[in-house]
């Protein structure tokens, strides 16, 4: 089969790889589209370090094609959508079956994965990181991206005033259009929010850090969940009284669906919003597997909104 291989941190090449034998408690997946993330970006750049060679990616959706003999509760040829499962920039798949989600008939497979982990994300951001209550004020970087657009339809859905961070009037025009009562510049928003914000969703890190403190009122919340333009400098907890007795967390996604039932509820969550049309996912690209260079470079670059794809 075909997969794509991060050689070095400039470098994804599309090579052969045989096939891998199944374990106990997996499935095989013939991958009709996987998904791309920033996390891919700091792996393969070294952010987060990897030893090269590696097949990078970690989510996507198919149909599966092969199930170990122990497995039940999932059949041959029913479509699947999974996260955290490594080396999805692949033709097929080989997962743990507790970490596959069934797509319902009416989700297609572009759908299912872009709503898997960045909806996943935004749902245990708005509801375990910080529970988003009605009147909250609430900042959301990077608005435009993946999880910007449905952490703000989620907190939206939760009766918040939603402040959104933008780099260009077209993204703040998709930033809007998902219900941000206000998309501003990344040099605005801390004056904006005047210290009034229940709680910064930061996916930025190192150059927006500062402000998002500032923005916050008393007991307010920062949630720093991604890194983007670089790690957080080392920080002085003791700052954090002073400023108003604040707190910060540096959440992660897989201890929040590190078992089948925290997974499973969480997904089912995320297609109740879909169906019920609180959550509007937004396709922003979909890339032959091959080109998955160009992917990177794209989101990378700040150039994209919504979630990328590759095809196989």
């Amino acid at each position: 089969m075909k997969v794509i291989k991060a050689v070095s941190p400039e470098t994804l090449r599309l090579v052969e790889r045989s096939s891998i034998p199944l374990q106990a408690g997996e499935v095989r997946i013939s991958v009709m589209v996987a998904g791309v993330n920033y996390l891919d970006i700091q792996e393969r750049t070294g952010a987060y370090p990897r030893a090269f060679p590696y097949v990078p990616g970690g989510e996507g959706s198919g149909t599966i094609t092969e199930l170990a003999p122990d497995v039940s509760g999932l059949q041959l040829g029913q479509r699947v959508c999974w996260q955290g499962v490594p080396a999805s920039y692949a033709e097929e798949v080989v997962a743990p079956a507790w970490k596959v989600i069934p797509v319902p008939d009416e989700v297609s497979h572009e759908i299912a994965a872009v709503i898997l982990l960045q909806g996943l994300t935004a749902q245990y951001l708005t509801t375990a990181s910080y529970a988003v209550r009605r009147g909250d004020l609430v900042v959301i970087h990077a608005g435009a991206g993946g999880v910007g657009l449905l952490l703000t339809q989620l907190a939206k859905s939760l009766g918040a005033v939603v402040i959104t961070t933008v780099s260009t009037p077209e993204k703040a025009a998709l930033s809007l259009a998902a219900g941000a009562d206000k998309a501003v510049a990344y040099e605005s928003f801390a004056e904006l929010a005047a210290g009034r914000a229940a709680v910064v969703y930061d996916s930025v890190g190192q150059s927006t850090f500062e402000d998002s403190l500032r923005s916050l009122a008393p007991r307010g919340t920062l949630v720093l969940y991604g890194q983007s333009s670089g790690p957080v400098p080392s920080f002085d907890l003791a700052r954090l009284g002073p400023a108003g007795s604040l707190t910060i967390t540096r959440p992660t996604l897989r201890h929040f669906v590190s078992t089948p039932h925290d997974l499973h509820t969480r997904a089912d969550a995320l297609f109740t919003h879909l169906f019920a049309g609180t959550l509007q996912p937004r396709i922003g690209g979909v890339y032959p597997l091959a080109d998955a260079a160009a992917a990177h470079q794209a989101l990378q670059s700040r150039q994209t909104t919504g979630k990328l794809l590759l095809r196989p």
